[in-house]
Order: structure tokens, then C-alpha cells, then sequence
């Protein structure tokens, strides 16, 4: 089953971002591109889009994370820590 999502920060100029990744699912490799897909969510919101990049992320999120059911629990998590929805957000810019 699912185990409980440890946190990964990442610092920028004004804020600190928490993002749920769990780093016992994943290897180092696809933990930098779950990290750059969820700063592109959130730069999306905060109107610095870039909508091909941002599909293109989110399809490398999705073959990583291969679980309609853990897409949804990290969408939970991710939206509790950012304000942002990933779901809402990629059904905006598709």
C-alpha cells in the first residue's frame, strides 16, 4: 500500500516550496523530474506558464508515478502544501 509521503524542499528567492515525493518509490533521477514538474505547476499558477513544457512534464509524471490512485493522493498532498491542484492546473492549459 501507500506509504505516507516524506517531504522534499526546495528554496527559492521568496518562498520554500514543500512537495510530496516518496524517495523509497522513486530513484534520484525521477525525483528531479518530479520536482521540476511540480515547480512548473506552481510557476503555471503564478502566471510564468510555459504550457509545452508544463504537458510535457506532466506526461513524465505520469509514467513515473503509474498509479491513477497515487496521482490522486499526491494531487491531495501537493494542493494541501501549495494551494495548487495539479489536475485543475493541466486541465487549464491542455
Amino acid at each position: 500500500m501507500f506509504k505516507p509521503l516524506k517531504q522534499s524542499e526546495l528554496v527559492s528567492e521568496t518562498k520554500m516550496y514543500s512537495y510530496p515525493i516518496d524517495y523509497d518509490l522513486y530513484s534520484p533521477e525521477e525525483v528531479i523530474k518530479l520536482v521540476e514538474f511540480y515547480a512548473l505547476v506552481e510557476d503555471a499558477n503564478e502566471g510564468k506558464e510555459n504550457r509545452e513544457l508544463l504537458i510535457k512534464r506532466y506526461n513524465e509524471f505520469r509514467k513515473i508515478v503509474n498509479s491513477i490512485s497515487i496521482e490522486k493522493q499526491i494531487d491531495k498532498e501537493f494542493k494541501k502544501l501549495s494551494g495548487y491542484s495539479i489536475y485543475k492546473t493541466i486541465e487549464k492549459f491542455k
